[in-house]
């Protein structure tokens, strides 16, 4: 086997944005542009997932499928879409637009050198506290960011039975896969307020 494919997870309805964030202008382009952009520099392919009704829009991607109902769902459908032979599967949040090919470079490595999944975190800058009192020791923590990659084999297998779970390495885990954490960047961030849709249009110029 031989080869690296990124999925682009873009099929989110956008419910907590107010709009589908992915399809936003974004230093004058599509925020999901420079996601797939980023994809490609470091793929042999890109499998866009995105909502059913937009499959029919044009898009620069290798394969473009519909999402699920979930998050987990929306990868299932793109991990289908993936060459058999591919050994290395990156995923990857169509919202988080900001290119950091270091980030890309040191999850590659992470598979290649014998990890069944590696993501990239960042130090937790805040202080943690429980909901029910009582603060948490944060340098035990690390916020993951995507992409996230895998050995082809070790997503396939944890996606069987169409669990479901936050990101894709929570899977793997479960299933009883090695994950690593490489080192993640702070300006690798998720679009997920009109707040972070600012931020991006400054660090995408």
């Amino acid at each position: 086997m031989s080869g690296t494919w990124t999925i682009v997870v873009a099929g989110g309805s956008g419910s907590r944005f107010g709009a589908r964030k992915q399809y936003l202008e974004l230093a004058g382009r599509r925020i999901l542009d420079w996601a797939l952009d980023a994809a490609a520099a470091h793929s042999d392919g890109v499998v866009l997932v995105v909502p059913a009704d937009e499959l029919d829009r044009p898009e620069p991607a290798d394969r473009v499928v519909a999402g699920g109902a979930t998050r987990s769902g929306s990868v299932r459908a793109g991990l289908a879409a993936v060459p058999d032979d591919v050994n290395i599967v990156l995923v990857h949040d169509a919202a988080r637009p900001v290119p950091c090919p270091e980030v890309w470079t040191a999850v590659v490595a992470a598979i290649a050198e014998g990890a069944d999944a590696a993501v990239p975190g960042v130090p937790v800058v805040d202080t943690l506290r429980e909901r029910d009192g009582g603060t948490v020791d944060r340098d035990r923590f690390v916020a993951v960011q995507t992409p996230q990659g895998f050995r082809a084999a070790a997503l396939r297998a944890a996606h069987a039975g169409d669990p479901e779970g936050t990101d894709d390495a929570s899977l793997v885990e479960a299933a009883g896969g090695r994950v690593v954490v490489v080192e993640g960047d702070p300006r690798n961030i998720k679009v997920t307020t009109p707040v972070d849709l600012a931020l991006a249009e400054l660090l995408c110029r």
